[in-house]
């Protein structure tokens, strides 16, 4: 516990990256997967946890495509969306920015819009029994083509009122930004914001394509970017979202020490940087354990906690007077 864990735990918070199916528990995977009647390699609760074990980015990858083959019907999706909703209001998250991967699904033959209405139907009834209001971010995989994203845009169009934005995830080295383009000039002209995932593993030249040749409207991790003043003088003057993941950061040693993660300096440089949990199941920690983890590694003040938790709500895609509502309440938590 930090010395500040009362506060933490009485701010309101945004949660703006997090990939639900990285939120699958492995004692729910196990049920669904008894349920649909799916053969697991872990014949316990122990051994589908210790696989929860690894040490880079596809090796974390290649344990998250295996869990969620047992998602099959759209009460699946609930399920874990669900889950993941009743997990994080412990955390007084009160708005999540949910990234889903639908070409992860839809490649091993789960219709597109079972996917969508089981995780929809869990967002809506999360506003109606948590009061967790949410947008949906439809992430296309970045080790697949350009031509496979314009497929999924064109197979997503019934539910494209229902998406706030679309993400980029997945390997990163070797899948620049600049692969994608054209998919996201034609995803700004139908109205949708961007969010690019860039600089976790990737270099700050990623960064910069995401920034100024795409311009994304909020740069997911972007740590690298501090390597380049240029770039940290463009987040400032911009106020582009960061969305640092700080035990994501540790688990796939992006971080060998999370006394290196960035995310004190970006606060002091006037970057617009909020903290959130990533793929929670898999990285050890969800929205609170990660502001006591970076709080105790940088000696986070009181001053800056707030701020982080002010910055996750402006960093969101809410609209203004939504927005002002959140602040608002966290003035008010903290005078009383």
């Amino acid at each position: 516990m930090s010395a500040h864990s009362d506060l933490i735990a009485r701010l309101p918070k945004a949660e703006l990256h997090l990939h639900i199916e990285g939120s699958f528990e492995p004692e729910l995977m196990m049920a669904i997967a008894e349920r649909n009647r799916i053969d697991i390699p872990f014949k316990t609760l122990e051994e589908a946890k210790a696989a929860y074990d690894f040490s880079n980015l596809q090796e974390f990858l290649d344990i998250y495509y295996q869990g969620m083959n047992v998602l099959r019907t759209e009460q699946d999706f609930h399920d874990m969306t669900w889950a993941y909703l009743e997990r994080v209001r412990q955390d007084n998250v009160v708005h999540v920015e949910m990234f889903f991967d639908p070409q992860a699904h839809t490649e091993r033959g789960v219709p597109f819009g079972v996917v969508a209405e089981g995780i929809l139907a869990a967002l809506k009834r999360g506003e109606a029994e948590l009061g967790i209001t949410s947008e949906l971010i439809m992430s296309f995989l970045r080790h697949l083509s350009e031509g496979d994203g314009f497929v999924l845009l064109d197979e997503s169009i019934p539910w494209h009122e229902h998406f706030i934005g679309v993400g980029l995830d997945s390997s990163e080295v070797g899948h620049p930004p600049l692969k994608f383009k054209g998919l996201f000039e034609r995803c700004r002209e139908l109205g949708f914001k961007l969010c690019l995932h860039a600089g976790e593993e990737g270099p700050p030249e990623y960064v910069r394509e995401a920034l100024l040749d795409i311009g994304a409207d909020r740069i997911d991790h972007g740590n690298r970017a501090m390597e380049d003043p240029a770039l940290i003088q463009v987040l400032r003057d911009t106020q582009t979202p960061l969305t640092n993941c700080p035990l994501s950061n540790l688990s796939l040693c992006v971080l060998d020490d999370l006394k290196k993660s960035p995310v004190k300096t970006q606060l002091e440089e006037g970057l617009l940087v909020c903290v959130n949990s990533d793929d929670p199941a898999y990285f050890g920690g969800y929205m609170n354990q990660n502001y006591e983890a970076i709080t105790d590694a940088l000696d986070l003040s009181a001053d800056q906690i707030i701020q982080l938790a002010r910055n996750s709500f402006t960093g969101s895609f809410l609209s203004q007077s939504q927005k002002d509502l959140h602040l608002s309440e966290i003035d008010r938590v903290i005078a009383g």
